[in-house]
């Protein structure tokens, strides 16, 4: 089954990170419309997660391909006082930047999660988990339009983005966990020059970030469960 395929199963909007360590004995922040509790994470700024999930039972992903959204205006933005038509960012070069930021997510995540000991899987099943993505409010300071005459421009950060996730259960479409994260690119202590090349290291150094979280806080929760199953139960 083609990942798209999937669509019709899973209810709702997707799209930015991390499931994240969750016990019954902490108290809700919050509940969403859909049933998900609201919970702290340390390295995440919004994490909700289904309560009577059993995230031990999931061993592989199905990804899929991640939606990317620009700031609102930025395109009118980045091109503001720059005179030359051929040296302003076209709708063309948004939907290129669109398409390589989806690439390089699919191959980022790709990569974590395998080394996080997960398969990635095209078919649903009763160990998978469907990941749902979506990079919003992207915004690149100094974006590469490929014209023969560039000009050099130098930046003390490449820009920022959001990512946004929702993790299903692949049989049931069930919405097991959803997160939102911000993140800019790392500050220089001086300006440097900004490129394609600089732009895409940065751009992988955020989705690393957000995989790895990712990775580690679905091996917390594992583990615990993991335990927290083997316990001996107290007989009554």
């Amino acid at each position: 089954m083609e990942p798209k395929r999937l669509i019709s199963v899973i209810a709702g909007f997707a799209a930015m990170t991390a499931a994240t360590s969750w016990s019954a004995e902490e108290e809700p922040l919050g509940v969403s419309f859909d049933g998900l509790t609201l919970i702290e994470h340390a390295e995440v700024d919004v994490t909700y997660v289904l309560p009577e999930a059993d995230f031990s039972i999931y061993n592989r992903f199905m990804i899929m391909e991640p939606a990317v959204a620009f700031r609102r205006n930025w395109q009118r933005d980045v091109n503001r006082g720059v005179r030359s038509p051929a040296q302003q960012v076209s709708t063309r070069d948004m939907e290129r930047i669109k398409s390589q930021m989806s690439e390089l997510f699919l191959e980022v995540f790709t990569q974590e999660l395998t080394n996080g000991g997960f398969t990635i899987v095209e078919e649903p099943d009763e160990d998978v988990l469907i990941l749902r993505p979506a990079i919003v409010n992207l915004d690149v300071t100094a974006p590469n339009t490929q014209t023969a005459n560039r000009t050099q421009t130098f930046v003390a950060n490449a820009g920022s983005a959001s990512l946004f996730i929702e993790l299903y259960d692949s049989l049931t479409g069930q919405i097991v966990a959803r997160a939102v994260d911000s993140r800019s690119a790392r500050p220089s202590a001086s300006f440097q020059w900004a490129s394609s090349v600089s732009n895409r290291a940065e751009a992988r150094n955020a989705l690393r970030i957000w995989a790895r979280t990712l990775v580690d806080s679905l091996n917390e929760v594992r583990q615990r469960e993991t335990v927290i199953s083997a316990a001996p139960q107290q007989r009554l």
